[in-house]
């Protein structure tokens, strides 16, 4: 009798093994997934949450267009483009298979609605357009690309075109692709362009459907992008956001259909299960009070420049202190949103966040006969 036990004991003991074997424990966790490569990352201190094969080169597809974006975002914000420029699809752009709006040579739309055709309808045709706009050359506009993920610090990224189609030396990985992304959500523009379900173009003749499902599937979703051919699979880069704690998942080479959504979703499950944002001071927040020397008035406070809170495991959301870093005088004059110190979040003695302290308005430099009869005050009292 024993000797059965001891048999069947070990045969537990060796299928339980087998099954451990086959599950890749990361960062503490076992989550299985039908994906090639995932991660999920915080999206405002990139702390990784869970990983699987995360830095694996792997054709990235349609979510290409996330970076397209981003380097398009750019020359927006260096006022190099404008929304309401005119982009004329060239015979180039016009070219193209895969997901389209079907430009027709000199065509026109504002740069506005052709980066609408790429965040939802994924239109190859809209990027190429608006590439040529931009840098005057798909070519140099790529290249822009990749300038761009070496500024990222991306190891293993290299793109060969804007729109995603399987071109040889075009990956990426799960990783870089959630560092772009992250740099993508500091443009509101792109989640705003990301986050539409539906949208018009030829005046109501052509209609645009998101193709990510999560925009209705999933509370809290609202960007980025899905991406799929013969060879990369399902792909998706996402964003999520529930009670302050944004989250950036990717999954690559998903093969079931649809089933980026799943795993993505899957993921994300575990991560707002897992994971809380404690916020210790909201935007805006008054921190201290500033000497100013040589202006109209004599102080000037400090506020917070965006919520201060770290993403936390939840029920360890202990020893937590906060150092307030305040410069003691600034000299006149000062502009409103300029820093005056920093208030920096630890946790033990690990830094967990920090935040700039910003003057909350302008103050103008005094005149001459101001700061003189400022100056005989302090000295006489009067």
């Amino acid at each position: 009798m024993r000797k059965v036990l001891s048999i069947v004991l070990a045969t537990v003991i060796a299928l339980g093994n087998i099954g451990l074997a086959n599950v890749q424990p990361v960062l503490g966790v076992e989550i299985e997934t039908e994906a090639t490569s995932a991660i999920l990352m915080d999206a405002v201190s990139g702390r990784i949450l869970y990983e699987k094969e995360s830095h694996k080169e792997l054709a990235p597809a349609s979510v290409t267009k996330i970076m397209t974006l981003l380097v398009a975002a750019d020359a927006l914000a260096s006022e190099k483009v404008k929304l309401t420029d005119v982009v004329t699809a060239s015979e180039n752009a016009c070219k193209l298979g895969g997901s389209q709006i079907y430009l027709e040579p000199g065509e026109t739309f504002t740069l506005e609605q052709m980066l609408i055709a790429i965040a939802v309808g994924s239109a190859n045709d809209g990027c190429v357009a608006v590439a040529e706009h931009i840098n005057g050359t798909h070519e140099a506009f790529v290249e822009e690309m990749n300038r761009k993920a070496q500024e990222l610090g991306l190891k293993n990224t290299h793109f060969a075109n804007a729109y995603g189609l399987p071109a040889e030396g075009h990956y990426t990985s799960a990783y870089d692709l959630a560092m772009i992304s992250k740099e993508a959500l500091n443009y509101p523009l792109i989640r705003k362009l990301t986050s539409i379900k539906e949208y018009d173009l030829r005046e109501g003749k052509f209609k645009l459907w998101n193709t990510n499902k999560l925009l209705w599937w999933y509370p809290g979703a609202d960007g980025l992008k899905t991406g799929w051919t013969n060879e990369a699979k399902y792909c998706l880069a996402s964003t999520v956001e529930r009670n302050g704690l944004r989250l950036i998942c990717v999954v690559m080479g998903v093969p079931q259909v649809r089933g980026h959504f799943a795993e993505s979703m899957k993921i994300y499950n575990y991560g707002f299960a897992k994971y809380e944002f404690k916020q210790f001071a909201p935007a805006s927040e008054k921190q201290g009070v500033v000497k100013v020397s040589k202006g109209v008035e004599n102080e000037i406070t400090a506020i917070t420049e965006k919520s201060l809170g770290a993403t936390v495991e939840k029920g360890k959301d202990k020893n937590f202190w906060v150092e307030t870093k305040l410069n003691p005088e600034i000299g006149a004059p000062i502009d409103k949103g300029q820093k005056l110190g920093e208030v920096l979040l630890y946790q033990n003695d690990q830094l967990q966040a920090s935040v700039n302290l910003i003057a909350d308005h302008p103050v103008a430099r005094a005149g001459l006969v101001d700061q003189l009869a400022r100056t005989m005050k302090g000295v006489f009292g009067f």
